[in-house]
């Protein structure tokens, strides 16, 4: 499998049309560069202004949190952002407007900090690099934001993946989880890249959606072993843990839930 490639075209996400992103272009990645062998069985080893004619408003300063239980709030690199421990601290991380896969970076907002003027100045996001769940902050004007009112829940043990959509259920099926000796890790995540194979009929089905998780076990690999929920050429593996940490599902399935889970879906991993 290390010399099988696989093409990709890269699905355009609500979140990326924001900032009108028009992302229509058609690549190729060795197997294991987008996705931690994920295809493979495992084997045992911003605020906006207000009228130029309104008053001044006030606000008290400080941190608010973004979202619910319902909404999600998320948000699309411009061209450049920088992710600090602090504001105005030293950077840890820097961003470009596309990832490595040609997809727009995206962040989960969990927290907006803003001025006295009810202007936001910066946003905590999490972020899609190591270690798993790593959060920053960044400038408000280095990205666009909006709504995301779809969230998923992958439960290890009972080996079961659930999709909220407004806060109610919205979907229910069985998945094929990692091994024991390549687990799925568990956290809170997000979608952060979603990919549309060339052959539907390969290890990745349809569509594969990548989430901002990485295994903590094929650290080796191209791009870190990020992880992702995808369908599978290997239907009887649905319902065991055989994978190299992905999250596999029926492809009938796996095309219902790409058409509900944009950029920025919040997905809980649990055991």
């Amino acid at each position: 499998m290390g010399e099988q490639v696989v093409t990709f075209r890269l699905q355009e996400s609500s979140a990326a049309r924001l900032v009108a992103v028009r992302v229509c272009l058609v690549f190729a990645l060795p197997l294991a560069a987008v996705l931690a062998g994920c295809g493979a069985t495992a084997h045992e080893a911003g605020s906006g202004r207000p009228p130029a004619d309104a008053p001044a408003a006030r606000c008290r300063s400080g941190p608010a949190p973004l979202g619910s239980s319902r909404v999600t709030v998320t948000a699309v690199v411009r061209s450049h952002a920088v992710a600090y421990r602090r504001p105005a601290a030293r950077p840890f991380a820097r961003f470009d407007r596309l990832n490595v896969n040609r997809f727009p970076n995206v962040f989960r907002v969990l927290s907006a900090l803003r001025a006295g003027d009810c202007r936001t100045r910066w946003y905590r996001v999490q972020l899609p690099i190591k270690p798993n769940g790593v959060t920053g902050y960044v400038r408000a004007e280095a990205v666009d934001t909006g709504r995301v009112r779809s969230r998923v829940l992958v439960d290890l043990s009972a080996r079961r993946l659930t999709l909220f959509r407004n806060g109610r259920r919205a979907l229910g099926t069985t998945v094929a989880v990692g091994s024991p000796a390549t687990p799925t890790p568990t956290g809170r995540y997000y979608v952060n890249q979603r990919l549309i194979p060339a052959d539907a009929s390969g290890p990745f089905g349809p569509a594969a959606i990548g989430i901002s998780a990485y295994s903590t076990v094929l650290t080796g690999w191209t791009q870190g072993g990020p992880i992702a929920i995808h369908g599978t050429n290997e239907p009887w593996s649905i319902g065991r843990a055989v994978s190299n940490g992905c999250i596999r599902v029926r492809n009938d399935v796996l095309r219902r839930l790409f058409k509900v889970t944009p950029a920025g879906t919040p997905v809980l991993i649990r055991r």
